[in-house]
């Protein structure tokens, strides 16, 4: 008898779900729930009080609905039983934070706190912590701790310690009353479980925590604030659980919001990025996988602990046993084309997209596809949404330099997605001289599937061949893929990621090669965006955190 596991992808604005065959690694049927509440950067439910700049909060109602509509639903569409699906496996994007109760009840479900926004989930791509991040990176950096220099030498306004000092400094009774201060993942794992688990990846990439040495010291968070020395004790957890072990079980209550049996294993939490790896096959060094969404994250794996600048993290055993795990990324690419589309795009262009039943995106691409490399005349640097890496400094904006009168909009479209293969190129060449070697180059996510232009623009840029994930929904197929190995062998799955990679890890044969008269062209685009990524980006002319600030001043 086939068995199957079920693998869910939390992402930014949506959630997704998919069934997969434990034999072959194919996806026998998929669901995606849309969050009702979105992405929250103006307003909570029932407040007219409108948030500050830099907000991006969600709702863990939405969180509960993927499960409860996704799942049912793909076990409605494969006809397959329940009691053959043998496990199940999460991901979610990080750091997505939120406080609880003791028995893992959000504050922000509860009517004393539900108008307070800082009672609700803060998203990854909430950067509203900025003064805090700062000034952590400033007192760890005078007093020489060890830890900073594993994530690159800054820590980000992302993570997980400014965004609950942020609430501490902001919201001191929140802070009170939270009894947890966890993961998404690990409280969607909690829901299902029904107890606290905390995994390594989050805890390594997000909140400090190294497998050697654990936390930080009282005495650092005592030096951040006083207010924060009992930090781990109170608000977080000592206990980490590695990745691929088995959280639990299904609880009563879990099966009657998923329709899985009672009994069902359950992965330990993770993150989508991290997930992703072994779900194109990935178990070894020396090979880069992107996954390209509303951000970009690149994962990879090392056979020794170097320190390399800017990047998001290297964390022991964070992605697969026995390796130490690198994390950098990209904070803007697909939301840098979707504000494009969104604010600049003529009328006459979506009309006619629309005549030819095409929508923007592909219209745009296919008149981007008729330009040649440097034909513009622009060049492009893609902090739409901050630099998360190497610079590591939401507070950087975007550029483009070299518009005239006969700029096209495909022009700049084209320049946009130039712009973010080159920040990927910034990346891959940090970690090379780092010590840290990449001599393959994968990529997944919505975006390596449909979009030929911007794959091969990236393969132009870094000079690599790219191979593609053969999954629409590889974060989904890897926390699939964890779902049979908390299972286990004896159940029907895998004892080690790496026997499941082997079996249901899978890349398309199609392969972006690099062409030589492009890459010379980008060779010399390339040299001027180090230019301008260095004047701005490292402190030579400070212009667009100062345009920010007046920008903050008179709102």
């Amino acid at each position: 008898m086939k068995k199957y596991s079920i693998g869910v992808d939390f992402g930014s604005l949506s959630g997704r779900a998919v069934l997969v065959d434990i034999d072959s690694g194919n996806e026998v049927a998929s669901s995606v729930f849309e969050y009702p509440h979105a992405v929250m950067s103006e307003y909570i439910p029932g407040s007219d009080e409108k948030l500050p700049p830099d907000w991006a909060l969600q709702h863990p109602q939405d969180y509960l609905d993927v499960l409860h509509f996704t799942i049912p639903a793909v076990i409605k569409e494969s006809g397959v039983s329940p009691e053959d699906i043998i496990g199940v496996g999460i991901d979610f994007t990080a750091c997505t934070v939120l406080p609880v109760t003791s028995d893992g009840t959000p504050l922000c479900f509860l009517d004393e706190f539900k108008n307070n926004p800082h009672a609700y989930v803060k998203l990854w791509k909430h950067h509203a912590a900025q003064d805090e991040a700062n000034r952590l990176n400033q007192i760890a950096g005078e007093r020489g701790e060890d830890f900073l220099l594993r994530y690159g030498g800054k820590i980000s306004s992302e993570w997980l310690v400014p965004k609950i000092w942020q609430i501490l400094n902001e919201a001191p009774e929140i802070y009170e009353a939270m009894d947890r201060f966890i993961e998404a993942a690990d409280w969607v794992i909690w829901q299902l479980c029904g107890k606290e688990t905390r995994n390594a990846c989050t805890a390594g990439y997000k909140a400090l925590w190294h497998k050697q040495k654990g936390y930080p010291s009282k005495d650092f968070f005592r030096a951040l604030d006083p207010r924060l020395e009992n930090l781990v004790e109170d608000k977080l957890s000592t206990d980490i659980s590695g990745l691929g072990e088995k959280a639990g079980v299904i609880t009563p209550k879990a099966a009657e919001l998923t329709g899985l049996l009672e009994g069902t294993a359950v992965a330990v939490g993770n993150v989508d990025a991290h997930v992703a790896l072994p779900a194109v096959g990935i178990t070894e060094p020396g090979k880069m996988l992107m996954i390209i969404g509303t951000s970009t994250c690149d994962i990879l794996l090392g056979d020794k602990e170097c320190i390399v600048p800017g990047m998001c993290g290297v964390v022991e055993d964070g992605v697969i046993s026995g390796y130490m795990g690198y994390e950098a990324g990209q904070s803007c690419v697909g939301d840098h084309f979707d504000w494009f589309c969104k604010t600049c795009v003529p009328e006459s262009y979506l009309a006619d997209a629309k005549a030819q039943g095409k929508n923007i995106h592909k219209y745009l691409r296919e008149k981007a596809m008729l330009l040649s490399p440097g034909e513009s005349g622009l060049l492009a640097l893609d902090w739409w949404n901050g630099n998360r890496s190497v610079l590591v400094d939401v507070d950087l904006t975007g550029m483009i330099l070299g518009m005239t009168l006969l700029t096209k909009p495909e022009e700049i479209y084209r320049a946009l997605i130039e712009a973010t293969a080159y920040g990927t190129r910034m990346i891959i060449e940090t970690f090379r001289e780092n010590g840290v070697p990449i001599n393959e180059l994968y990529a997944a996510g919505g975006i390596a599937q449909k979009d030929e232009l911007m794959m091969q623009i990236y393969s132009d840029v870094t000079n690599m061949p790219i191979r593609i994930s053969a999954s629409a929904q590889t974060p989904a197929l890897g926390s699939a893929m964890f779902g049979a190995v908390a299972a286990g062998s004896d159940a029907g799955g895998f004892d080690s990621i790496t026997d499941a990679a082997k079996v249901m890890g899978r890349v398309m044969d199609k392969v972006y090669r690099p062409i030589a008269e492009n890459v010379n062209i980008y060779d010399k685009l390339y040299a001027e965006y180090k230019i301008l990524h260095d004047y701005f980006g490292r402190g030579s002319n400070d212009v667009m955190k100062r345009l920010k600030n007046i920008k903050s001043s008179v709102k």
